[in-house]
């Protein structure tokens, strides 16, 4: 096991230094460590509170509207499972020495962008593609 790599609290990645350098690794996979916790500890509390509201409520509009509230919420975690597949995928680019590159073209994948979305795996005009190739297709 490698050694922890230093990190100042006010660390950003900056486009001066080489790229994906230990210490911009080192950012990312801390981010990408603390949303997949904020995500899970999420879920954890969704649970409670299903578990807690399952209670008999005799006015039809009251539990159609908990049994609507309850629906939205169960979605949003849905999301936010399948959210944590890509999170465990970038963190295993990470070890791989995949992280920051495009997988469609191979170029970098710009520090702001990987910043506001960690998990992205690839370059904006390459995602750009990408989805104006499926509108194409799923009209087909």
């Amino acid at each position: 096991m490698k050694p922890e790599t230093f990190l100042p609290e006010d660390y950003r990645p900056a486009e001066d230094e080489p790229f994906m350098n230990e210490r911009q690794l080192e950012y990312f996979r801390r981010k990408l460590i603390v949303w997949k916790e904020d995500i899970l500890k999420g879920s954890q509390e969704t649970l409670a509170e299903l578990a807690n509201s399952s209670r008999n409520i005799p006015d039809v509009a009251d539990r159609a509207s908990e049994e609507t509230d309850r629906a939205l919420e169960l979605r949003t975690r849905d999301r936010q499972r399948k959210l944590i597949s890509k999170i465990d995928a970038a963190l295993r680019r990470i070890e791989n020495g995949e992280f920051g590159y495009c997988e469609a073209t191979g170029e970098r994948i710009s520090l702001k962008r990987l910043d506001a979305r960690p998990i992205a795996t690839m370059t904006l005009q390459a995602q750009e593609m990408h989805e104006r190739n499926e509108r194409v297709h799923r009209d087909d």
